[in-house]
């Protein structure tokens, strides 16, 4: 009789266990799904002003048409994107679009002291920083995530549940290069 409540203990701890373990995992990547709709919030508005931006920049710079075009295809390529994966996909090519932007803008000493254009040049440099805080929260979700898929025990379970490790919401490779590189000051 002792030796089958016993038995019937283990199983009952070896169960709450398992389901202590499975809904670590749920919340896990509830959290990662979170963390991306929290930084879906930021693009959304940051989608919003390119327009704007775009249209201010062609009052003074025409001829730079192709870049122009380049910032408008990543926006509506970005806002196309219906997985997570290809949001973040699409967002580092609107990044880089919007990084050449920039650069292009340097030629353009009227356009930097325009109001309009310094307003939403502002608001682009907040919504930036607010995505850089929102995709750091995402990527620390993430690796939570991927570190229970990949550790055991629950990688027993992750395995089990169809859970898998997700992808980080990083810079390109061919971006990490500038980003790397110190900038230059010159006066």
């Amino acid at each position: 009789m002792i030796a089958l409540i016993v038995i019937i203990a283990i199983v009952v701890i070896l169960a709450i266990w398992c389901v202590s373990i499975y809904n670590n995992l749920v919340r896990m990547r509830n959290n990662r799904e979170n963390a991306f709709a929290n930084i879906d919030v930021q693009l959304k508005q940051r989608h919003d002003l390119i327009p704007q931006l775009v249209a201010t920049v062609k009052g003074y710079a025409a001829h730079e048409k192709e870049v122009l075009e380049n910032v408008t295809a990543a926006r509506a390529a970005a806002m196309g994107a219906t997985t997570i994966n290809d949001k973040i996909q699409a967002e580092n090519q609107l990044t880089s679009a919007l990084a050449g932007l920039k650069v292009s803008l340097e030629a353009y000493p009227d356009l930097k002291a325009n109001q309009n254009f310094l307003q939403l040049q502002g608001e682009i440099s907040d919504i930036e920083n607010k995505l850089a805080a929102t995709r750091r929260f995402f990527n620390s979700a993430t690796k939570e995530l991927n570190n229970a898929v990949q550790t055991f025990p629950s990688n027993i379970f992750a395995n089990m549940f169809g859970f898998h490790t997700e992808p980080m919401f990083e810079v390109p490779k061919e971006e990490r290069a500038t980003y790397d590189k110190a900038p230059e000051i010159s006066f």
